[in-house]
């Protein structure tokens, strides 16, 4: 028998492997303090509405999702899902004030204050949608982590060839951040491409997201900066 018949081969889905929980609750963590450094008026409702409801959210999150996920939380899911919409949303919010403010206003904002806005929006975008990514994949966190794998949402280079060791590789909560970078820079896929209408779709709209504020809301700044 020849040494590539003798090869081990892929199998999907994977064998199960608890997953740590911190990357995605520093991540949204992140998000939230990221949309706090915004200046006021790049802010939804009142001072303390919207942030007051990712907080306790972010809490709830910590006490139902465990230091390892071993298996399906249908609690922690929910609630992780609504914590990751309603801190997408006020991003999404601070983004169409932020373009409001720079399109209608007569006396726009100090130039060096727009173009850190439109950065912390913008990092902001990409910590969210990475985590969008690793909640829908296969499935969720929960689903991989019991070897309960739906469809991949995703095809990554070490799933389609099986001489990338390891053979049971699968994608980490990094990898998905990683995706959500390269695809907020180069508003497309990169080496990992979307398999689902619900990837394609999430893709998309991180694209456009992003091409918004790079190419409206920082090159406006940058126009309006005091020679």
């Amino acid at each position: 028998m020849s040494a590539q018949a003798a090869s081990p081969v892929k199998v999907y889905p994977p064998p199960p492997r608890s997953e740590p929980a911190w990357p995605c609750q520093l991540a949204l963590a992140t998000a939230i303090v990221l949309q706090l450094t915004l200046p006021g008026q790049l802010r939804l409702g009142p001072r303390g509405g919207i942030p007051g409801l990712e907080v306790a959210l972010a809490i709830g999150l910590i006490f139902a999702t465990p230091r390892r996920l071993e298996g399906h939380h249908v609690v922690r899911r929910r609630v992780a899902m609504a914590l990751t919409a309603v801190v997408t949303a006020a991003n999404a919010a601070s983004l169409a004030l932020l373009a409001h403010e720079l399109l209608h206003s007569k006396n726009p904002p100090n130039g060096h204050q727009l173009i850190v806005a439109g950065t912390l929006i913008w990092l902001t975008n990409v910590i969210l949608f990475g985590v969008w990514y690793w909640e829908i994949d296969r499935g969720g966190p929960g689903m991989r982590a019991e070897g309960h794998d739906g469809a991949p949402d995703f095809l990554y280079p070490q799933m389609a060839d099986d001489r990338i060791e390891p053979i049971d590789w699968r994608p980490q909560f990094f990898d998905y951040l990683y995706v959500s970078l390269t695809n907020g820079m180069a508003f497309s896929p990169t080496d990992t491409m979307p398999l689902t209408f619900q990837a394609k779709a999430t893709m998309s709209l991180q694209s456009l997201v992003s091409l918004v504020t790079i190419a409206l809301v920082v090159s406006r700044a940058v126009n309006i900066l005091p020679g």
